[in-house]
């Protein structure tokens, strides 16, 4: 009996002490890990009840089946911006905020371009969707840290108009931002390239970053630099810019059949970027 009990001692006293480095381990496993979701171009409307049902369905989607996720990052053209006053932006913040996860959100040329003075501006939106705690705010645009990933929310819109550029004010914060050091994701709602290879000049001016060719100077050298997270186009696409993966993902108005909404499932580890195309299925 007695030697049994020693025995047990021992056992429990190694259980203890490697306890504290499981727990550590986990913890650093945590730090290099970040698990998310884009969704851009939703396009709610509360004139269109179908985008109101998508919208539900697809947080009741991520609800169920992806219950790890740190974050859903929104990429603008969130909501169509036409209903009076505030009423689709405030309907549009109850459904995303009932995901299990935090939300984070960007404006596209939706949120900026209010059909007429009723709808929200740049204050209002800055005041429903930029007001979390944890965010760090600077002008238009915010950072959040997230599992030692930092993700920038950089505003590319132009007021009342479909073309969007960086101002010189988020070049700063980006960049005062990378100089942290520390990995960094950008969410923006207006893409870098002309994927698509259009000639349209037209097409080219509404779609593309007015200066992307300044922004890619002076942001897509950073080597902490991992990915951005792009819509606008409705167009899926992925391009490597320097060592950047910059990610465009197709809107979510389009779904692939009926109930199959696009989204973008993203998992960083470390300074590795894996993504895929996900898509809502009703129960």
């Amino acid at each position: 009996m007695a030697n049994n009990s020693r025995r047990n001692f021992f056992k429990g006293a190694v259980v203890l002490a490697t306890m504290p480095l499981m727990a550590t381990e986990a913890t650093q496993k945590k730090q290099n890990s970040l698990k998310l979701v884009h969704i851009t171009d939703a396009h709610m409307d509360l004139g269109s009840p179908d985008t109101v049902e998508a919208l539900k369905m697809a947080v009741s989607y991520l609800n169920k089946n992806y219950p790890d996720l740190d974050c859903v990052l929104f990429g603008g053209d969130n909501f169509n911006n036409d209903m009076k006053a505030d009423s689709d932006a405030l309907v549009y913040k109850k459904i995303v905020e009932k995901l299990h996860c935090p939300v984070y959100h960007v404006r596209g040329n939706k949120e900026s371009s209010p059909v007429n003075d009723n709808q929200i501006d740049l204050d209002a939106f800055k005041k429903l969707f930029m007001s979390y705690k944890e965010l760090t705010v600077e002008g238009k645009d915010w950072a959040v840290e997230k599992n030692g990933t930092l993700i920038l929310g950089l505003d590319s819109c132009i007021e009342h108009k479909n073309n969007g550029e960086y101002t010189k004010e988020t070049l700063s914060f980006a960049k005062k931002m990378l100089d942290l050091g520390k990995p960094t994701l950008i969410l923006n709602h207006h893409p870098y390239t002309n994927y698509w290879c259009t000639t349209d000049k037209k097409d080219i001016h509404k779609y593309v970053l007015g200066n992307s060719e300044e922004t890619i100077k002076e942001l897509f050298d950073y080597p902490n630099l991992l990915a951005t997270l792009s819509g606008h186009k409705h167009i899926d696409n992925i391009k490597m810019i320097n060592k950047v993966k910059t990610i465009t993902t197709r809107g979510f108005i389009r779904p692939l059949d009926l109930d199959e909404y696009p989204m973008r499932y993203v998992e960083i580890q470390g300074n590795d970027v894996s993504e895929k195309l996900i898509y809502t299925i009703e129960d």
